[in-house]
């Protein structure tokens, strides 16, 4: 079995931090229905032009008249909540966003915005997470823990050793710690809940861990389990070796989300412990 199995270097001290959030509610100030109007037609205007879309296309996207539409705009003109609905739809904006006051953001942040939206949605849940990881409060705690993902047979438990012991600093079994909570041997766990019980804990090291996706080529995984007088992925399976490409290609989306990769095919441990090192230097400054 090829587990989606990690090894964690977290630092020996670590110091609890707690976090409080202060809500201040007011009530809103209702303002004259001329001058909301006239808010209302510049918001819907600077929308329409953040989007780089032309009047006509709005008013087609949205089925409504081109003049009914300008004269939104201009402030002139009363609107359905329908109608303002299917206008919010057409410019790809939540009515929320109609109604909130019109800020200037820097040229910076609407070039974000308008990459975002042009993303299908399981790309964009990939960035938010990106950013959450790489400039969230917690980035510097994030980033001293590190945390090697892979397959069996990559090295990682190798490299993890030797690494926590050059750093001076724990080393865990993620494998170990989950048997130990279940009080089942991993294989179990896989039987009764299958990669999506796994998952969980995955999703958690992306978001507290530095992470490092350790692989190497199918034939290298064969190679070192069986070294190690593991002859189980072998057996039941003239195709072992196909099955294992299967896994790969179906976790590599997953294990491309680590912030880190680095390949330990053909090389010594030396060697593969050397480069890990480099590419930690050059990646945690």
């Amino acid at each position: 079995m090829y587990y989606n199995a990690c090894r964690i270097l977290e630092p020996m001290s670590t110091t609890p931090t707690t976090s409080s959030k202060v809500v201040s509610l007011q009530r809103a100030t209702l303002i004259p229905d001329g001058d909301f109007l006239v808010f209302l037609g510049k918001r819907v205007r600077h929308l329409r032009n953040v989007r780089g879309m032309t009047r006509k296309i709005v008013a087609r996207d949205a089925d409504v008249s081109e003049r009914h539409l300008a004269q939104l705009e201009a402030g002139e003109g009363n609107v359905s909540i329908v109608l303002l609905r299917r206008i919010a739809a057409a410019l790809n904006a939540s009515l929320v966003e109609l109604f909130s006051p019109e800020i200037e953001e820097p040229a910076e942040k609407q070039m974000i915005q308008r990459f975002l939206e042009r993303l299908p949605n399981h790309r964009a849940e990939e960035v938010v997470l990106r950013l959450m990881r790489d400039f969230s409060p917690g980035e510097k705690a994030r980033r001293r823990r590190i945390a090697l993902i892979g397959l069996r047979g990559a090295g990682k438990s190798t490299l993890g050793a030797k690494l926590a012991d050059e750093r001076a600093m724990p080393f865990i079994e993620t494998d170990r710690e989950i048997e130990k909570d279940a009080g089942i041997p991993l294989a179990e766990i896989f039987a009764l809940y299958g990669q999506p019980g796994y998952r969980e804990t995955f999703d958690y090291l992306l978001a507290h861990c530095y992470t490092v996706w350790i692989k190497a080529q199918p034939e290298e995984y064969m190679r070192r389990v069986m070294a190690q007088g593991d002859f189980r992925v072998m057996a039941g399976s003239d195709h072992a070796l196909e099955d294992l490409r299967r896994i790969l290609e179906a976790r590599e989306p997953l294990y491309r989300q680590a912030d880190m990769e680095l390949d330990t095919s053909g090389s010594s441990v030396e060697e593969s412990f050397s480069k890990l090192k480099t590419k930690l230097h050059a990646n945690l400054q």
